[in-house]
């Protein structure tokens, strides 16, 4: 072998590493998960919880989501809805449901983590043991609640519910890829990171953490995607982030094109940003520390959004397969390259097979390579016009 040999052999284990970790993943999911017990819900010691929703502009939804939320709560529970650079009914919306409400308005300090610490802020006066994040616009399954509680309070560590999302009544395939995507990072690489003993990373809603962990946690920033960053966070600082999967959280698709390239943008720009900040420092920890999760969470971190995985995957194998043609290279790096996307894709069925059927059609399954040249424009995007403020997704 020649010295191209073994720089597209590198370059083929970059790659490599994130695909390999998504196969263990996905192997690891199909193994059996002994659910949290959960204690009765009608206990009398059962812990003060406090449920914090922060709002922009939700009249459409938050009624509907307290009211869900409060057939889940004992008397003794709140419900604080924070109404952040609010411009339409919001407040009195969540009044009338039966949630209290704090008003925020500011002009420059805008964003989800800026309405979080408002909310403890408020809630600081009298502090409830456990506190329970959920986005205006998702609902939590029936006992959700009672299961992240008792999980909390089991592991005393933050716990993140099952998060998915819904595709809209009459569905795209684009809506129902996505929505597959969503489902393959949130539930089968989650279920299967946590038979790893690595900390779940935090996706935004359906998150129980006890007082004195997220009481001390920096809220306040306009990071663009602040959940996954918060679980990182409290990874370094020793609490780290379980999966419920006794719990679910779900979402729903945008139903407008525009909104919806606007929060894949946000998600997937922010994801890009948080693992060239922190996969270095997390490695850094874990051995300097000698913390073996955090090399996990490293390494699960390390996956970039399943597409630009399949797309850095096609380039990486396109040139070694144009070098070995050429004769500058050897057949090896193709052959690694071969095999390699031949693992992810067997992976990504037995995802499929096991857990996504409902979901995504074998019909539709078969145009994920459509959906993916979709998506290209917008990693393109990351290069010439990075997202770097938080923007809400119009509903």
């Amino acid at each position: 072998m020649n010295t191209l040999d073994y720089i597209l052999i590198a370059g083929s284990t970059l790659v490599g590493i994130p695909m390999t970790v998504v196969a263990a993943e996905v192997a690891l999911a199909f193994l059996p998960h002994r659910p949290v017990h959960t204690s009765d819900s009608n206990t009398l010691n059962r812990p003060t919880l406090a449920v914090l929703i922060p709002a922009h502009n939700e009249e459409l939804q938050i009624a509907h989501t307290v009211a869900s939320l409060r057939t889940q709560l004992h008397p003794h529970d709140r419900i604080l809805v924070v109404a952040d650079n609010c411009s339409d009914h919001t407040a009195t919306f969540a009044r009338e449901a039966g949630a209290d409400v704090l008003e925020r308005h500011h002009q420059t300090e805008r964003g989800k983590g800026f309405a979080l610490a408002a909310g403890m802020a408020q809630l600081q006066s009298n502090p409830p043991q456990f506190v329970l994040l959920v986005d205006a616009d998702t609902t939590l399954s029936e006992g959700s609640i009672t299961a992240l509680l008792s999980a909390a309070a089991r592991f005393s560590a933050p716990v993140q519910a099952v998060y998915v999302l819904s595709a809209p009544a009459q569905p795209s395939t684009k809506d129902r890829i996505s929505a597959f995507a969503f489902a393959f990072k949130n539930h089968v690489r989650a279920l299967g990171a946590e038979s790893l003993g690595i900390p779940c990373l935090l996706r935004g809603t359906g998150m129980a953490f006890p007082w004195h962990i997220l009481s001390q946690a920096n809220l306040a920033t306009g990071n663009i995607v602040e959940d996954m960053q918060l679980g990182i966070d409290l990874a370094l600082a020793q609490h780290p982030p379980r999966l419920c999967a006794a719990a679910r959280v779900t979402g729903g698709l945008p139903t407008q094109a525009a909104a919806a390239t606007t929060q894949r943008t946000r998600w997937e720009h922010g994801h890009i940003q948080t693992i060239t900040h922190n996969v270095p420092r997390l490695l850094g920890h874990a051995i300097s520390r000698f913390r073996p999760s955090l090399l996990g969470l490293a390494l699960d971190l390390a996956v970039p959004p399943l597409a630009l995985l399949v797309v850095l995957w096609a380039l990486v194998t396109m040139t070694t397969a144009i070098c070995a043609w050429l004769h500058f290279a050897s057949s090896v790096p193709l052959l690694i390259m071969l095999g390699l996307g031949s693992l992810l894709i067997l992976s990504i069925l037995a995802g499929w097979l096991r857990f996504a059927q409902h979901i995504l059609p074998f019909s539709t399954l078969l145009k994920v390579p459509f959906y993916i040249l979709w998506k290209i424009p917008l990693y393109m995007a990351f290069i010439l016009k990075r997202q770097r403020a938080w923007v809400r997704t119009a509903r």
